[in-house]
């Protein structure tokens, strides 16, 4: 926290003072209060995510999803292949910090019964979160691309396809070689 509100005055006195980008009256109180809406946003967003993942967990519902999925499905394999595609949908539909704090509650203990390592179950996570960014409906990022640089929705996503074909390719070795994302970790741990 204390490196972010120093980068921030950082940015402000180099943008004010050196570059001349930002008027101190005119621009600074606009981007201030623009600021403030995002970031109160955000917060709205955390504060009901925060209380649907107390919900959540007071309900017992994680130990419950695993009794439930450990009896429907057999095979970590399989596992992991639902765990995907269930991921790449949770990133289609929601924001990633709402996803975290939702989701992998629910999750660490599922991967947990099916043995699979904390660091792989993250990355595995953090990678479905990109590839649901990027994928339609919702596809935040082919949105925030389309807004930023004033092109339609479909020739973003035109331009993105290849990289969510490579990230598919990604996600399945990151999913079923787990040397991948735990050889690094690992070597560290000696």
């Amino acid at each position: 926290m204390e490196a972010a509100a120093v980068t921030a005055l950082y940015v402000a006195v180099v943008e004010t003072a050196f570059h001349g980008d930002l008027k101190v009256f005119q621009d600074l109180p606009r981007v201030m209060t623009e600021c403030g809406l995002l970031i109160g946003g955000i917060l709205l967003i955390l504060g009901v995510a925060l209380g649907f993942t107390n919900y959540l967990v007071n309900e017992e519902i994680p130990a419950r999803a695993v009794e439930w999925t450990t009896s429907a499905v057999h095979s970590p394999i399989l596992f992991l292949l639902l765990l995907n595609i269930f991921l790449i949908l949770v990133g289609c539909l929601m924001d990633i910090y709402s996803a975290i704090i939702i989701q992998v509650p629910l999750l660490v203990p599922l991967g947990h019964a099916y043995g699979i390592n904390p660091i792989q179950l993250g990355i595995i996570f953090l990678a479905n979160m990109e590839l649901g960014y990027l994928t339609p409906p919702v596809g935040l990022n082919v949105y925030m691309a389309s807004f930023r640089f004033g092109k339609s929705v479909p020739a973003v996503f035109r331009a993105v396809l290849p990289i969510i074909v490579v990230l598919h390719i990604g996600v399945l070795l990151i999913t079923y070689v787990p040397w991948l994302t735990t050889f690094l970790p690992g070597m560290f741990a000696r």
